[in-house]
């Protein structure tokens, strides 16, 4: 492919640093090089140089600007970089992580896929430092540990980014540049005098300059400018002193003294604007050819600098533009704000609602910026863009929100959507107390108060909110609510509240109350609203594998799925539900690695905006896959009751089955995963006269739509009925649960009864089915260690061991990403680790050393 470089050009005066140039060089063998340094060192124009002399390599550059701490723009900001080097970079889509969190391991997995088939790519972060968002620096860090061979990433920034750089500086000599390497020696800093200033400075001169400036940058720079225009040099280089800072704005009054008045005005009136382009600085300040102003201000060495490779926009350095900010307002203090508002206009008429919200925010115009906001329609949560919506509200002042109580509404609605639940309920419970709250508010605000139900752990506290949000609704017919995010009409506050309750009721664990709301919400006409269908659909399936009924679980997630790829959502958070349900199908099936891919995609965007009740499902299903819990759910309150009583059942199970003294569980009266657990270790201890005290007890009735309940049942039965020596009734009760369980495929429960129940099964005097022998074969690859990850130096994940049973099929990237859900880079990344870890060289290969290992 041609090289391409996307990096600034340096400026006019920037004087040559072999031996800086010649470190970055060396460096290139290393995943990262970290340049650190205060404002106006020079770290920049050292890395354009330094691009500028390797003719030979692929640079992206990523000039970090605040508002890149929204995961989102920050996406869109790097793959429109990388899009210069691969056209189908875009394609990788938004972020998953869209609740101010980062950018999602799966986004990053298919980055680390993009640069194993774009090698030799260098991208560097200039200016670091702006971004505030710790999730993302973290993830950056993590694609730092994981670069390809060949790429490398460079960090630019102000301050220390608090890195674990142990690895880095022992396993790869990491260089790190700081304000010291950085500095100007005297033969440097007479070059940039010379060149600025148009006259080479004197030994006595140079000497006073650096003693002052200590080789800073920018210092000398704005030193350089000031003596074109002193008469005495000597002298004004011997009255520098002070810090930086006290450098920087004296010499910055000297620079713009200067200026003649009319050049003047226009740097002070610029500096109102964060970032410019020649068509919006010609809008707003009236200059006939700006472009005609920005290169006398490049030449003129005047801080300015581009910000894009097509040199369309444009900033000035961060210190340069504070301080003539500072002038600004203290000369002309209404000027700013009239510039901004003018900027404003310019980016509505381009059609950049965002920017021009961000230029009255940043102006102060509260009131025109809350007008922009609340025009704001459903692509802000479809797109996964609620967190700059929660900036610009956040930033507003209280008493500008609270007399506008729509605009409180939606900070709550964007705060909960963000992931921020709790700041978001807070939100909503001072509004629901306020006396003069219209009715059209008050139902969107009880409303997402049932919400609530899939950030937060108080399930009863959910249950009454939407209970009250149905009472408001029901007994308010005439009320119509205020349009915010194009998201709360009456039909899809209704259908919201609806679903909240069906949710509740899940996670209370009573089950059948639970399909009773979800039906009524599936069934109401705000349903029919796309990203809603993909929530319900997707609810609805988590209920169905929760009961057994794998097959209708199954379609009802493809349909969410289908649907969700079909209208652009698949990598959006409503989806979480689906791909959990196919993960927990795959458990129930005895195959949990099939549904290793599900689990992940679903735990990811669980967490992607905090669904902690979502988390908790994620972290049970990954416990009954038998791996690792992952943290981060905990962390958020206790787990909603079906999965804490679920993960309690889980861990007896586990002592249990592994033959350690423990004590029962203790299990609650109705059926459930601690009572199941709770008969069995009875059994196991050999005491039937306890098992069958708790099984009357239950006083169980089958129903039909709950067949895992049945087939737990008829195990247990048949097992007590074994202890107890009633041999054909046990056969009996057991060859019905295993017929009933052939039907729904259900393998789980028997596993979890342990060896004990596989052999009963294993010995029924009846002819084999191919469900028995699926469940003998399942229970033995259970019980049975795995021997080929001893073999191999690096064990396969799950994941790459569900792709691996696909590879003999020979179907396509494209086709596996169809099967799976995800996308076509996932697909590429997970089958280069598997050829890596097989250290084989193609898919044929691997297919054959798989084989040999038993793995396939």
């Amino acid at each position: 492919m041609p090289i391409v470089n996307t990096a600034p050009p340096a400026p006019v005066h920037a004087v040559d640093r072999p031996e800086l140039r010649e470190r970055l060089d060396g460096a290139l063998g290393a995943p990262l090089t970290l340049i650190v340094a205060p404002a106006g060192s020079g770290k920049t124009v050292l890395l354009s140089q330094w691009v500028a002399s390797r003719p030979d390599l692929h640079v992206v550059w990523i000039d970090v600007e605040p508002v890149d701490d929204e995961p989102t723009q920050f996406a869109k900001h790097l793959l429109d970089g990388l899009a210069t080097i691969a056209p189908t970079a875009p394609s990788l889509g938004h972020v998953l992580s869209v609740g101010g969190g980062g950018l999602g391991r799966s986004f990053l997995e298919s980055l680390e896929t993009l640069l194993t088939e774009h090698p030799g790519v260098v991208l560097v972060f200039d200016d670091l430092h702006n971004l505030r968002n710790r999730e993302i620096i973290n993830d950056l860090w993590w694609f730092a540990e994981h670069l390809p061979h060949g790429a490398h990433i460079v960090f630019s920034s102000r301050r220390d980014l608090r890195l674990a750089l142990s690895r880095q500086r022992l396993q790869y000599a990491l260089l790190e540049l700081r304000q010291a390497e950085l500095a100007f020696d005297a033969d440097v800093a007479g070059k940039v005098l010379l060149r600025i200033a148009g006259a080479p400075p004197t030994d006595a001169m140079l000497s006073s300059i650096m003693h002052s400036t200590e080789g800073w940058a920018a210092g000398i720079q704005l030193t350089a400018i000031s003596l074109r225009h002193h008469d005495d040099p000597e002298l004004f280089a011997r009255q520098l002193a002070g810090t930086d800072r006290l450098i920087a704005e004296y010499l910055s009054e000297e620079v713009l003294g200067a200026q003649s008045e009319e050049r003047r005005e226009v740097l002070l009136r610029l500096s109102a604007l964060d970032r410019m382009s020649p068509s919006l600085v010609e809008a707003v300040l009236g200059i006939d050819d700006a472009t005609i102003l920005f290169e006398e201000l490049e030449r003129d060495s005047m801080f300015l600098v581009p910000i894009d490779h097509r040199h369309e926009w444009f900033r000035f350095h961060h210190l340069f533009r504070d301080l003539l900010r500072y002038r600004l307002r203290a000369r002309h203090p209404d000027d700013e704000v009239r510039i901004l508002t003018t900027a404003a206009d310019w980016h509505i008429a381009n059609g950049n609602a965002g920017a021009a919200i961000d230029c009255l925010v940043h102006g102060r115009v509260w009131d025109r910026a809350l007008d922009l906001v609340l025009t704001r329609g459903r692509d802000v949560f479809e797109r996964g863009q609620t967190v700059a919506v929660a900036r610009w509200l956040s930033a507003v002042p209280d008493a500008y929100r609270e007399a506008r109580p729509e605009a409180e509404s939606l900070l709550g609605m964007v705060l909960g959507m963000s992931g921020q639940a709790a700041a978001g309920e807070d939100v909503f419970r001072r509004l629901i107390t306020r006396t003069d709250l219209s009715s059209g508010i008050r139902l969107v605000v009880q409303s997402y108060l049932a919400a609530r139900v899939q950030f937060r752990s108080e399930v009863s506290v959910s249950l009454d909110e939407a209970r009250e949000a149905l009472r408001l609704l029901r007994e308010n017919p005439g009320v119509k609510p205020p349009d915010l995010l194009g998201l709360t009409d009456r039909s899809l506050l209704h259908t919201l509240a609806l679903g909240s309750r069906g949710r509740a009721h899940f996670l209370a664990g009573e089950l059948t109350e639970s399909r009773r709301w979800l039906t009524e919400a599936l069934e109401s006409p705000g349903a029919q609203y796309s990203a809603y269908r993909v929530h319900l659909v997707g609810s609805m399936a988590l209920l169905e594998a929760w009961c057994g009924r794998l097959e209708v679980a199954q379609a009802l997630a493809d349909e969410g799925l289908e649907l969700a790829r079909g209208v652009g959502l698949l990598i959006h958070p409503a989806p979480a539900d689906a791909y959990l349900a196919l993960a927990l199908s795959a458990v129930h099936r005895g195959r949990p690695q099939g549904g290793a891919f599900a689990l992940y995609e679903g735990g990811v965007r669980a967490g992607s905006n905090h669904r902690t009740q979502l988390m908790w499902v994620a972290r049970l299903a990954r416990v009954l896959s038998g791996g690792a819990p992952e943290t981060g759910a905990e962390s958020a309150g206790s787990p909603p009751p079906i999965v804490q009583d679920a993960l309690r059942a889980a861990t007896h199970r586990a002592h249990r089955l592994s033959g350690e003294a423990v004590a029962a569980a203790q299990e609650p009266p109705a059926w459930s995963a601690q009572f199941v657990e709770g008969v069995a270790h009875a059994l196991t201890a050999r005491r039937p006269d306890r098992a069958r005290a708790m099984l009357d007890a239950a006083a169980f009735a089958a129903r039909g739509d709950r067949p895992m309940a049945a087939v737990e049942h008829g195990i247990l039965s048949s097992w007590l009925a074994h202890i107890e020596g009633r041999s054909s009734d046990s056969r009996r009760r057991l060859a019905a649960a295993v017929d009933l369980a052939a039907e729904y495929g259900l393998v789980s429960p028997f596993l979890w009864a342990g060896p004990h129940v596989i052999r009963l099964v294993g010995n029924l005097p009846v002819t084999y089915t191919p469900f028995r022998r699926e469940l003998l074969d399942r229970a033995q690859e259970h019980f049975r260690p795995s021997v080929a990850d001893r073999e191999l130096a690096e064990a396969l994940t799950e994941r790459e061991r569900e792709l691996l049973a696909y590879l003999p099929s020979r179907l396509t990237n494209a086709e596996l990403a169809e099967r799976f859900f995800v996308s076509v880079n996932t697909i590429k990344t997970h089958t280069a680790h598997i050829y890596r870890k097989l250290d084989s060289p193609n898919r044929s290969a691997a297919v054959a050393r798989a084989t040999e290992l038993g793995l396939l």
